[in-house]
């Protein structure tokens, strides 16, 4: 274990150097509405792509910014799901909340995970059954057990329009908890959880590269992960709720359903 969880940070502290060097100094396009990637995205996959195939060139690879047509699967029990650079509007603006993302699965388990703030150097990371830890230091989630205490998160659609549910569940999440924070980057945000500094995040409109790695991180924190609705969650289709607690699991649940 302890080799690919070595492999997911060099990987992701390359790509990580990669984007800061590429900032300021690339052009964007539109992937769909409001949908931005940038040639910082592609680069930074390469890297790690380069990196994991290198030691392991007979597991699967699932990357964003990967050719559809590449992606094609093998007969391995392993597959690495790579987002090079989550919270890519954050990147175009210059705003310095944005990172990589990196988890292994076996056999459709996430058994590590690594999700890195190149800006700030803070290496999260995950191991099944081995804790979550920060740059090194051990992590736990708050313990908050009831939205009127806890600071939440929320992740919308690139493109949100007013009459949404993702609206109107903010608008109800909103007005039971402390504040709502809606950050950019959704690997950061169960960053943040598994930190204590977040103690519940939502999020309906993510992809499992967005929140394979920080999913991991929340778990073997402390925390709750299940699919909106309260059903055990499925990656392939993230709908997702993070919470340091059971209770604030079953409130936020209740807000949001």
């Amino acid at each position: 274990m302890s080799d690919y969880i070595t492999t997911c940070e060099q990987a992701a502290r390359e790509a990580g150097q990669v984007l800061l060097d590429w900032q300021g100094r690339f052009s964007v396009r539109e992937k769909g509405r409001a949908d931005l990637v940038t040639e910082a995205d592609l680069a930074a996959q390469q890297t790690i792509q380069s990196i994991i195939q290198e030691k392991y060139p007979d597991h699967d690879f699932l990357g964003e910014e990967q050719d559809p047509t590449q992606q094609e699967s093998s007969d391995s029990d392993f597959r690495w799901i790579v987002d090079p650079l989550d919270g890519t509007t954050n990147y175009v603006h210059g705003l310095a909340n944005y990172s990589v993302s990196i988890a292994l699965e076996h056999k459709g388990e996430l058994i590590a995970g690594v999700v890195y703030d190149p800006v700030h150097d803070k290496c999260f990371q995950a191991t099944k059954g081995g804790g979550a830890f920060l740059n090194g230091v051990a992590l736990h989630v708050s313990g908050a057990e009831q939205l009127e205490e806890s600071l939440v998160a929320a992740s919308f659609a690139a493109g949100v329009d007013r009459d949404s549910q993702e609206i109107q569940q903010f608008i109800d999440v909103l007005i039971r908890c402390q504040a709502v924070r809606r950050l950019g980057s959704a690997a950061l945000n169960l960053a943040y959880v598994a930190a204590g500094q977040l103690d519940a995040y939502w999020a309906s409109s993510v992809k499992i590269w967005d929140v394979a790695a920080g999913v991991l991180l929340v778990q073997e924190a402390g925390g709750v992960v299940r699919a909106i609705g309260g059903g055990p969650l499925d990656l392939q289709t993230p709908r997702l709720a993070a919470t340091s607690t059971e209770k604030l699991q079953q409130e936020l649940q209740q807000t949001i359903g």
